[in-house]
């Protein structure tokens, strides 16, 4: 086989290859999304002393949730990155807004998890800084930290809603991939969005596992079947034109 051939085969599969890479870093970020509440059955919201003992008594189980936290978050980068690609082809404006709004949430997680390990700096005591503070105080921090924490991972389910509702729409326009698969990612969307309100998730907590489900379906059509090549050429030209 000539370069010429090899190349034109890589063009061939090349809708197909990202939309199996992007179904593999998916299921990764499932695999590793539950570390996100890994120290969470520790925490008892209304006693600071009781958390602070937990967590010291289970910090590597803590650190532990961490690692998958950052794991979770490198692959959902990779989701977006591979998703713009993959929708370009259909809307390139919304394909680029709906990567804003993911790489947004990815960067608020981030920005969440300095305060899921802040607790251990605080009632570690490894720093001159936290000196001043009394017990009651660095655990009251402690518990504070992680509060901001959860709510952080609140605001950034809100952004990846809107991220799903675009993908959502870009899969529905789509000629490559079934339309029930852009409603079930509109229904995760939907999902993500009722984070505005916490009194609404709670009411909604049974339906919220229906965004799950929807976006599990997308990652094993991803893996078993990834996009139609001939139709994702064929929009990506009529675009081009």
């Amino acid at each position: 086989m000539n370069t010429a051939e090899m190349t034109k085969r890589m063009a061939e599969t090349s809708p197909r290859f990202m939309a199996r890479m992007a179904g593999i870093f998916y299921l990764m970020d499932f695999a590793f999304a539950p570390a996100m509440f890994a120290g969470s059955k520790f925490v008892v919201p209304g006693d600071a002393a009781v958390t602070a003992t937990n967590m010291l008594a289970h910090e590597s189980l803590f650190r532990l949730g961490f690692a998958g936290n950052m794991i979770a978050l490198a692959t959902y980068f990779a989701v977006t990155a591979l998703f713009y690609e993959l929708f370009k082809p259909v809307n390139r404006t919304i394909s680029l807004l709906a990567a804003f709004f993911g790489l947004a949430g990815c960067v608020i997680i981030a920005v969440s998890c300095v305060f899921y390990v802040a607790p251990f700096l605080v009632l570690g005591g490894s720093s001159h800084y936290f000196s001043a503070f009394t017990v009651e105080q660095s655990q009251a921090l402690a518990l504070l930290f992680f509060k901001l924490y959860s709510q952080g991972f609140g605001v950034s389910f809100v952004f990846f809603g809107f991220y799903c509702l675009l993908i959502g729409y870009l899969i529905f326009k789509s000629r490559f991939m079934p339309r029930f698969l852009g409603v079930g990612m509109a229904i995760a969307g939907l999902c993500g969005l009722a984070f505005l309100s916490p009194p609404l998730v709670h009411y909604l907590s049974p339906y919220i596992m229906l965004g799950g489900i929807a976006e599990g379906a997308l990652v094993v059509w991803l893996l078993v079947v990834g996009v139609n090549p001939e139709r994702w050429k064929e929009q990506a030209s009529a675009k081009e034109e």
